[in-house]
């Protein structure tokens, strides 16, 4: 029960959080996970389910009334959900090899495509 708080705090920091880049247009979104294991199962679902999520938001995805605009959103979602998997992989990969960024951001970018 108590870990669903932190989540939901930090899902909504990370819609919060636009990049300084694409804050006029709202296409991209910072996704973090520096208070995750991505070196365990547990923590590589939980930053997939907020890349989901942050995708969805950048792209509205629920945000359309009749089924053809709703196929586009459908597709900007799955195009960004892709966009964010080579950072995934290199973020996961970091943590299994114990690779530390010092200074570095524990975020990803979603963007809209």
């Amino acid at each position: 029960m108590f870990k669903a708080i932190p989540a939901a705090l930090l899902i909504a920091s990370a819609l919060l959080s636009t990049t300084a880049a694409n804050a006029a247009t709202g296409t991209s979104l910072a996704v973090g996970y520096g208070d995750l294991d991505l070196s365990t199962d547990d923590g590589q679902g939980d930053l997939q389910r907020r890349i989901a999520f942050a995708a969805g938001a950048v792209c509205e995805y629920n945000q359309f009334a009749d089924i053809s605009r709703m196929s586009i959103g459908k597709a900007c979602r799955s195009g960004a959900i892709a966009g964010a998997q080579p950072a995934f992989e290199e973020a996961v990969a970091n943590a299994r090899h114990g690779t530390v960024t010092v200074l570095g951001a524990s975020s990803l970018i979603v963007t809209a495509k």
